[in-house]
């Protein structure tokens, strides 16, 4: 699987990754890593024309569950795919900043509560 740290994708992501949420737009609202582009996972496939092939793409959700069967799916389509072990979960506890200010990671509100 094509996972890696929350430290490690915030360098990928700051070399000029693509970064992917594909979460729901609840959750999305609620936070979100800066610059994302929001594509909720069933609408990646189609949406993924959008994306440059040429450019990483750091795939994420809220804990990784979603993300990375996706990243590996990229990345068995050659693409330079990564999904953030842990999640958004792991790169809020990391102490990375989420967008809007004072945003949070939320439950999918699809799935029970834990």
């Amino acid at each position: 699987m094509p996972e890696v740290s929350a430290a490690e994708a915030k360098q990928i992501i700051e070399s000029g990754s693509q970064t992917v949420d594909v979460r729901t737009d609840v959750e999305f609202g609620a936070g979100h890593i800066p610059a994302a582009r929001h594509i909720p996972l069933a609408d990646l496939q189609r949406e993924s024309a959008g994306l440059d092939k040429d450019k990483p793409v750091v795939i994420y959700c809220r804990s990784g569950n979603r993300s990375g069967p996706a990243a590996e799916a990229f990345a068995a389509s050659g693409w330079d795919a990564h999904s953030i072990e842990g999640g958004l979960i792991a790169w809020s506890e990391a102490g990375f900043e989420l967008e809007p200010e004072g945003g949070s990671v939320i439950d999918n509100p699809n799935m029970p509560p834990r």
